[in-house]
């Protein structure tokens, strides 16, 4: 598998990334490092954390996923040289009383912090690339789909800026990126770090896939003119885009007790749930077969092929599933296929938004 420049970056990364946010809830430690392992073994160099993870996010849970990871490359000598990490410091705390005592800022202290206990956790000197996993300001994310002014007082994006240079400087961080940012975010970290000589960004992790295309309102023109890349994070909506729901719905006695969107009712209640994404989902999936492909081949044949992403995050709960999804590379759609997808959005436009 090629592997391609991240922003203005010299981190190189394969075009699928491993994303990891089931290890520790629904996937154990020794079926997460079997993953591990067949992912770095068919050549997938990019792996995706967060200090927030498990998810859905607990206080049982919160750094499971990091611990996970650095206890493997604790057990693989000469593991660490071969990928590029990247992990995230959690925005405010968006109910969450465990992340930092339920702060509603992110304050550069806050980020220093978080970045050495990632470190710790991760058992690694260096993180390939150290991202803000979602804004401090008013933003439309996780489900919301419309802007809210109101009086900010968190930290600013050159304070935010400035502590992500301190770590750059340091040697702990080699590059640095924003997730769940909106094009107005992008173009202020950009123009901040310029006119200040402090890190440029050089990836935004936003979701994209079939039911939620809206980073190509804007946010890929902010995208490709400032050259920063896009990490596309939900290529299957939670689940949603693998046929799986089709029959009897996100609660149907046909699906598996340990899938993802009928065993937490918090993932449901975010906008993989709604009703209209289901009923996209099925059209998708219906596409797919008359074409002669699952819907997961659909889905992620969708984001390997769009210029706009450079790496899709693909999320799994075993061996199989990542086989599955990698499988899916390669996998090619047609003109007529590709205006079939259109015409659907077109009618249904991106519920799961």
């Amino acid at each position: 598998m090629k592997t391609l420049r991240l922003g203005q970056s010299d981190l190189f990364v394969t075009p699928i990334c491993l994303g990891t946010m089931t290890f520790g809830e629904q996937v154990d430690e020794a079926t997460s490092y079997a993953i591990l392992d067949r992912s770095l073994a068919r050549g997938v160099n990019f792996i995706d954390t967060a200090e927030m993870y498990a998810v859905p996010p607990r206080a049982e849970t919160f750094n499971a996923t990091e611990k996970i990871i650095g206890n493997w490359l604790t057990k693989r000598p000469g593991a660490r040289h071969k990928l590029v990490i990247a992990t995230k410091v959690a925005g405010p705390s968006r109910g969450m009383p465990w992340i930092r005592g339920g702060s509603a800022d992110l304050t550069p202290q806050d980020i220093v912090q978080a970045c050495d206990g990632s470190l710790r956790r991760l058992q690694t000197d260096v993180i390939d690339l150290y991202q803000i996993h979602w804004p401090v300001r008013s933003v439309p994310a996780f489900g919301g789909i419309y802007y809210q002014p109101r009086d900010e007082h968190g930290a600013s994006i050159h304070a935010q800026l400035e502590a992500l240079g301190q770590l750059v400087r340091a040697g702990k961080v080699r590059a640095v990126g924003l997730s769940n940012e909106t094009p107005y975010g992008v173009h202020e970290f950009v123009r901040l770090a310029e006119q200040h000589g402090l890190p440029r960004v050089v990836s935004v992790q936003n979701p994209y896939c079939l039911v939620n295309r809206s980073a190509e309102n804007a946010l890929d023109e902010t995208l490709h003119r400032l050259q920063v890349s896009l990490l596309a994070y939900s290529p299957l909506a939670f689940g949603l885009l693998t046929g799986k729901y089709d029959a009897q719905g996100l609660t149907g006695a046909d699906v598996s007790d340990q899938a993802r969107l009928k065993k937490f009712e918090s993932s449901r209640q975010q906008r993989w749930g709604r009703p209209l994404a289901l009923t996209a989902a099925k059209r998708y999936s219906a596409l797919a077969r008359d074409h002669g492909l699952t819907p997961t081949q659909l889905a992620l044949a969708f984001c390997y092929t769009q210029w706009r992403v450079a790496s899709t995050i693909i999320g799994v709960t075993s061996v199989a599933q990542l086989d599955e999804d990698l499988d899916a590379w390669g996998s090619t759609l047609s003109a007529e296929l590709l205006a079939a997808i259109d015409a659907i959005r077109w009618e249904l436009r991106d519920p799961a938004q």
